[in-house]
């Protein structure tokens, strides 16, 4: 995971929205995608997964909702808000984000 990571990080530079992802486990009822963004990028506020989580691979995130937010680093993991949210990457970072499709 580490070479996607790094590999996806050096796309994230380049594009205009500052992010890259690939998924690499998809199915019918989950999917894990790795996201890499670079320091400033946002994902806009979206709706919520019918669950999921999110695991910071590298650097410093932001998660937030609209009244609340949460600081992750390297290695740590979260539920992601059963209500709208959104990410910024306080520095260069990769995310593992894993999501029920059901």
């Amino acid at each position: 995971m580490d070479a996607v990571a790094a590999e996806l990080l050096a796309e994230a530079r380049k594009h205009d929205a500052h992010r890259a992802a690939r998924t690499l486990v998809g199915g019918p009822a989950q999917r894990a995608t790795l996201i890499a963004m670079a320091e400033g990028a946002k994902l806009a506020e979206h709706d919520a997964p019918a669950a999921g989580t999110l695991l910071v691979v590298t650097g410093r995130v932001r998660l937030h909702t609209r009244d609340r937010d949460w600081v992750l680093e390297s290695n740590q993991l979260a539920a992601v808000p059963h209500l709208r949210h959104g990410l910024t990457a306080l520095t260069d970072a990769v995310v593992l984000l894993t999501v029920a499709l059901r």
